[in-house]
């Protein structure tokens, strides 16, 4: 599989893809440009906010649920209005959001970590039905948020641990005992993460230019290379979920780097045999 270029902007930290079902667009955020950007057809879409957003589910074929720094609110794509929804650590300026996902239970993911020079842990939060509780904490920047096809387990990454940890679920989607680590990779930042239909897991490999996949117990399958070095997050999507959709960051890249291979920031699209799960409604 070769890796092809599905969106030229170069995004200063790509982040939080998401395939709509229902508009069978892909949707993704430029988090520290505070953008949501977009494509519908060979139209570039793109909208500015006043915070660093990063991660959204959807609620409707015209809404979704976004994170930006300070609360979830759902946006309306035709409209542009915003809808508060619950607060996001407000009382902590020097945090930001990052990865999340809508569960299968219809519930919304979302990690918090430390803006850059800040020092401090991040944490996991769920959304659900109207209650935002707080999941896990003292993670070394939270990723990879993603579930098993039969809702049953979910996992997420530290990703400067170069770890991923498989969580059980319970009937309504809230953890049940302790996470139970599942890939250990020395040398490798686990970034964003997406499991397919058939169990696979695909994490974006931070700094190493790849998409590594792994079985859903952790052992290494094969890597794909992506042509620019900070790949960030991986999502299926299109007609038949089958093509695999990569945002990529430019923040650690000189000058130099950066004249020298202009990929870094864009979006990249691999074509491949597995297919992907439908990205699940969040239900506010």
């Amino acid at each position: 599989m070769n890796a092809e270029l599905f969106d030229k902007r170069s995004c200063h930290l790509g982040e939080g893809l998401l395939w709509h079902p229902e508009r069978q667009q892909m949707f993704w955020f430029d988090i520290l440009e505070n953008q949501l950007l977009g494509r519908d057809g060979d139209k570039e879409l793109a909208w500015t906010f006043a915070s660093n957003v990063s991660a959204a589910g959807w609620t409707g074929r015209d809404t979704l649920l976004i994170a930006d720094e300070t609360r979830l609110f759902d946006f309306n794509l035709e409209t542009g209005s915003e809808t508060f929804v619950a607060h996001l650590e407000p009382q902590d300026p020097g945090s930001r959001p990052n990865d999340g996902r809508a569960d299968p239970q219809g519930g919304f993911w979302i990690g918090t970590m430390a803006k850059r020079g800040q020092s401090r842990p991040g944490t996991i939060y769920r959304y659900y039905r109207g209650e935002l509780r707080m999941l896990f904490s003292n993670i070394a920047i939270p990723n990879a948020q993603c579930f098993t096809p039969d809702g049953r387990h979910a996992y997420f990454s530290a990703t400067r641990d170069g770890k991923v940890w498989r969580t059980a679920l319970d009937e309504h989607g809230w953890p049940l005992g302790e996470p139970e680590l599942t890939v250990h990779e020395d040398g490798y930042f686990m970034d964003g993460m997406v499991c397919a239909e058939d169990g696979t897991l695909w994490n974006a490999q931070y700094r190493a230019g790849r998409v590594a996949v792994y079985s859903s117990d952790g052992k290494f399958i094969e890597a794909h290379p992506i042509p620019a070095k900070y790949t960030t997050c991986p999502a299926f999507g299109g007609k038949d979920l089958t093509s695999l959709y990569v945002t990529t960051a430019r923040q650690d890249v000189s000058a130099d780097e950066f004249a020298a291979n202009p990929a870094h920031g864009q979006t990249f699209v691999l074509e491949t045999e597995t297919k992907g799960q439908a990205e699940h409604r969040v239900i506010l």
